[in-house]
């Protein structure tokens, strides 16, 4: 049988000694199937003398080349590598060592036996959208990113509130005295958005969450916004804000700066072993019929 994938990049999670065995134990695994795999060049490095066996590549060759990543590590690795490689839908597996692993759904214990069955075709697919971030400063653009999870204004290290003005597609929403404010896909849904009471998304769902961070009144609530607004927070007098782009990137942001937020037309193309259920692993990850322990 004909490999789908047949050129396969391996990514793994810095400074991790689970996430070096597992990327060689699965970059051996490929080679028995004919596969020459390439490990990724930070992660190369990281792992040492131990991945000279296999060839190095760098992530724009990876999103340029490559017809599969493997990604072992968190989901923080797995949105790492989809921001690196967001100008081509690269198709993603990730193989969890996190806690969580909302996105990493392959166990590490079944990492080969799960790999061999998406790399024979025995798979699921889904995309998901994501965010367009820029930062302005009057008329100059200071920042500008891509973020799969969330886009998180918060008060940085200040001890006290921020206050912000709110605007949706140029209209006017409110202005709120708060710790920030979580704009959230519906992957970041079940992230930063879910510890601060917003909704949970389904993938499925076209839709943007706004969900303030501790407000200062007890009306400011989690609102779904359709995937075609422009969101507009805009930094009031005289407070800063650090901007913070799914967790892994920020800008600091000075009393006036507009931060504008829009669905990007750049998607990450996730492969699931066959048979996943989004409700299955919401269950399992959240604990959800779980039995109450007797007091």
């Amino acid at each position: 049988m004909a490999h789908e994938f047949n050129n396969i990049s391996l990514i793994g999670k810095f400074q991790s000694a689970d996430g070096a065995e597992t990327v060689l134990d699965l970059a051996r695994y490929l080679r028995e199937r004919g596969i020459e795999p390439r490990i990724e060049q930070g992660t190369a490095n990281a792992i040492g003398e131990a991945a000279q066996d296999f060839a190095a590549i760098a992530y724009e060759k990876i999103a340029s080349e490559a017809d599969l990543a493997v990604v072992i590590g968190g989901d923080g690795t797995l949105l790492n590598a989809a921001r690196c490689m967001g100008a081509r839908a690269v198709p993603l597996v990730g193989v969890n060592l996190g806690r969580l692993g909302f996105l990493t759904d392959l166990p590490r214990a079944n990492a080969r036996r799960q790999l061999g069955e998406i790399l024979d075709g025995r798979y699921c697919a889904e995309s998901r959208f994501m965010l367009d971030a820029e930062v302005m400063r009057g008329d100059e653009r200071i920042f500008h990113t891509l973020a799969l999870n969330d886009v998180v204004v918060n008060r940085g290290n200040l001890g006290r509130m921020i206050e912000f003005e709110l605007r949706v597609d140029g209209e006017f929403v409110y202005t709120l005295r708060s710790d920030g404010m979580i704009v959230a896909t519906p992957t970041g849904s079940t992230a930063y958005a879910l510890a601060a009471n917003g909704p949970i998304l389904h993938p499925g769902v076209s839709g943007i969450a706004l969900v303030p961070l501790c407000p200062h009144a007890l009306s400011a609530r989690p609102v779904t916004l359709p995937d075609t607004c422009c969101i507009e927070i805009v930094l009031m007098p005289p407070h800063d804000a650090r901007i913070h782009f799914d967790g892994a990137t920020y800008c600091d942001g000075r009393a006036g700066d507009r931060l504008r937020v829009v669905r990007s037309p750049l998607e990450v193309r996730l492969l699931h072993p066959e048979g996943y259920s989004y409700f299955a692993m919401l269950r399992e990850k959240l604990h959800w019929s779980a039995a109450m322990s007797r007091i």
